[in-house]
């Protein structure tokens, strides 16, 4: 970036001036949020910060309340129900759904722990579009920013070279623009798994469900459970692919369970329907791990999807489901 912004003055271009010392929420406040009856909560790995076992995602299914007014009702339904983690992206709507967050985050900011992902892999775009992310949500930092959606090995490559992303993840840690950094993957758990062990990252999402689709479970898992890092869960219903009432597919309650009782933190998943909001957040509140004989048997069943579900996510772009209904089918 020719003409970098010292974090005073990016402060000051969010109009937080001097104030921002006193702004910046702490880890006692969430532990403070994870004391008051709510949802269970986990550390979320070496960051230590306490956080609930359901994630709000603020992708598509967010941005499925057309009325804006609904989708702030839903986030705050969310927050009042103990959902603490939220997560969203540049790429949720080109920055609508950070937009949404933010107008949530004026009032709420310290309840939460917000995260966001940023798509670009050079280091001057990354920084530049997490600026950006910041005007957005009204914050002059997040609690985590991701490098978004990593792919093959020829993205790593890119993601790794000079002036790539990493490079600008790195700095973003570095200039307090987020106390946590991490990357996403939903395609390939071997690239994931190399990442993690070559890089000093502190938190990972990726796909985790009971098709096991792109070997996260076997190979990305535990790469990151070895360097203690916050582990989210996503893609617990493949983007519904999974969930259904035919006798190859399972039901919200098992599949939301399956990746809850995997050794991660948290699991996140889109809720397009405040009734959704409700059934799952009770769901979590109520959760006892399944057994492993319970895991194997859903595992078997949905195996045969696992390789579809990986075609489907290749160069996935996050958008609408045509089916709401099954959220709580």
């Amino acid at each position: 970036m020719k003409s970098e912004l010292s974090r005073r003055k990016f402060l000051e271009r969010l109009g937080l001036g001097a104030a921002v010392g006193a702004s910046l929420p702490a880890l006692h406040d969430l532990a403070k949020a994870a004391a008051a009856p709510g949802l269970p909560h986990r550390t979320l790995g070496r960051t230590g910060a306490s956080v609930s076992i359901l994630a709000f995602g603020c992708g598509s299914r967010f941005l499925m309340y057309e009325d804006e007014e609904k989708a702030l009702a839903a986030l705050n339904h969310a927050i009042d129900l103990g959902i603490i983690y939220l997560d969203t992206a540049y790429a949720y709507g080109d920055g609508k759904s950070e937009t949404r967050v933010g107008k949530v985050m004026a009032t709420r900011r310290k309840e939460v722990f917000l995260a966001t992902k940023i798509p670009d892999r050079t280091r001057d775009d990354f920084l530049r579009r997490l600026e950006g992310s910041l005007q957005r949500l009204q914050v002059d930092h997040v609690d985590l920013v991701h490098l978004h959606s990593l792919g093959h090995e020829d993205d790593l490559a890119k993601i790794e070279a000079p002036g790539g992303a990493l490079e600008g993840l790195l700095e973003a840690r570095k200039r307090k623009l987020a106390r946590f950094i991490g990357m996403t993957s939903h395609t390939d758990g071997a690239v994931l798994a190399k990442a993690i062990e070559r890089h000093d990252l502190d938190c990972t999402q990726m796909a985790l469900n009971a098709s096991r689709n792109g070997r996260f479970e076997e190979l990305a898992l535990p790469a990151a459970r070895k360097k203690n890092l916050g582990i989210i869960a996503m893609k617990v219903t493949g983007q519904e692919f999974l969930v259904g009432p035919e006798p190859d597919k399972a039901n919200i309650d098992s599949l939301l369970r399956y990746s809850m009782s995997l050794p991660v933190t948290a699991a996140v998943i889109g809720m397009p329907r405040e009734e959704f909001i409700s059934h799952n957040a009770e769901l979590a509140r109520k959760f006892s791990p399944l057994e492993e004989n319970e895991m194997e048997k859903l595992r078997r069943e949905l195996a045969p999807l696992g390789a579809p579900l990986e075609k489907r996510l290749v160069g996935h772009l996050d958008g609408p489901t045509a089916s709401p209904h099954l959220f709580c089918a």
